[in-house]
């Protein structure tokens, strides 16, 4: 990129979080926003006038992506919609030729997912995937701590999320709000009667619940769990691989099952769906436990250093009492970052891969698909991570996609 060079902008879901992130993006300097894409028009209105506010573009409005892309040809699309709403635009925007930043996980089904890493393949384009934990200090220390060899073989990982894999529809309570495009939200997805509980009526600042709801989201496998999966799938070192099995919790229930579900991995270590600390591994030796803001070590049973609540001090002192006391001489060379958009930012004038690329990224949300797949069918799937595809005659086609609804398809 030339010096002083200003990529062509562009947002599709420009609520409060796509907001954020593109006013992350704003205050690096590198960005133009020629255009923003919503299905509220009210939405569209008052983040536009946001924009030209902060530093003066006057981005054109659309209600859909297919159009924006087409007029204002953005070299960079940000997109922060629903999750079930994710692959369709990045796809496209990556085949228009624009490089993408893309919210978490990266789609709905695994059949999406592998879309998205054949389409950014094909394109060449940089896709970086909002998986902001891993320029974490804390979440970098305790990669550290298990890469040092200091805790041994991890034989179990633990994590916690408060939810399973998400449930049925919605009760609708109202008709859609003027200036919704309702049809167009449900988009790919079965069109439901209108939910302010899927989608808030107005300005809102918090995330909705669409993302409890299996037809749009994952529940909280998703959404909160697909943040440990990441830190699970970097520690075990198989960002490029994944698991070979997945199971359903032993005493499975459609929709009441929320905790047991498990990956198994080929060298027998498990990922365990269950109540604890954020991300526990547990290895021969030691254990790390990691969650943002927390963190502890722990090596042959002594607590090393520990950060949980604030009677332990502080994270920066708990991280340099790790640092001096055992990780002083360690010799490991991870990829970090300290700033998740200028990496990516960084990452197209390089054209090298970002912390979180959509190998990462994609690889982190079939985890988190396989892992829904075992407690909304309760069965063991054989799974082969080289062509993420089952195996062993296992699983059905079925449960890799979805039922797409009209013009829409991957």
């Amino acid at each position: 990129a030339a010096p002083g060079k200003k990529y062509r902008t562009a947002i599709i879901g420009a609520g409060w979080w796509g907001m954020n992130i593109l006013r992350d993006a704003m205050a690096h300097g590198q960005c133009k926003v020629v255009g923003i894409c919503d299905v509220s028009e009210q939405t569209r209105e008052v983040s536009a006038e946001e924009i030209t506010d902060l530093n003066g573009d006057q981005p054109r409005k659309y209600n859909d992506f297919r159009e924006m892309l087409g007029k204002e040809k953005p070299e960079i699309v940000i997109i922060a919609t629903p999750d079930h709403w994710h692959a369709l635009p990045a796809i496209a925007a990556i085949e228009a030729g624009a490089h993408v930043f893309l919210e978490k996980p990266t789609a709905h089904t695994v059949e999406e997912s592998r879309g998205i890493l054949n389409a950014a393949r094909a394109a060449k384009r940089v896709v970086q995937v909002g998986l902001h934990r891993r320029i974490g200090p804390h979440h970098v220390e305790a990669m550290n701590f298990l890469k040092s060899g200091k805790v041994g073989k991890v034989g179990q990982v633990r994590l916690f999320v408060t939810g399973g894999g998400g449930k049925e529809e919605p009760t609708p309570n109202s008709p859609a709000p003027v200036g919704m495009d309702w049809d167009l939200w449900c988009g790919p997805g079965p069109l439901r009667e209108y939910s302010s509980v899927l989608c808030p009526r107005g300005i809102h600042n918090h995330f909705p619940a669409w993302r409890n709801y299996m037809e749009y989201g994952g529940g909280m496998i998703t959404d909160w769990g697909a943040h440990h999966i990441d830190i699970a799938q970097w520690g075990l070192g198989t960002d490029d691989s994944g698991p070979v099995e997945a199971r359903p919790p032993e005493k499975w229930e459609k929709w009441k099952s929320k905790r047991g579900a498990q990956l198994v991995y080929s060298n027998g270590t498990t990922i365990t769906h269950k109540n604890g600390f954020g991300v526990h591994f547990q290895g021969e030796d030691g254990e790390v436990k990691v969650n943002r803001g927390r963190f502890a070590f722990i090596h042959k049973g002594k607590e090393i250093a520990k950060f949980e609540k604030r009677e332990d001090g502080s994270l920066g002192s708990a991280l340099q009492t790790a640092e001096k006391t055992f990780l002083k001489d360690k010799n490991i060379k991870l990829y970090k970052s300290n700033h998740h958009i200028r990496d990516f930012l960084s990452s197209i004038k390089t054209r090298e891969k970002p912390i979180t690329n959509e190998i990462v990224g994609g690889r982190s949300a079939i985890c988190c698909h396989l892992m829904n797949q075992s407690y909304y069918n309760g069965e063991i799937i054989k799974w082969d991570p080289k062509t993420n595809n089952f195996s062993e005659k296992s699983g059905n086609p079925k449960w890799l996609t979805r039922n797409y609804r009209g013009i829409w398809k991957v």
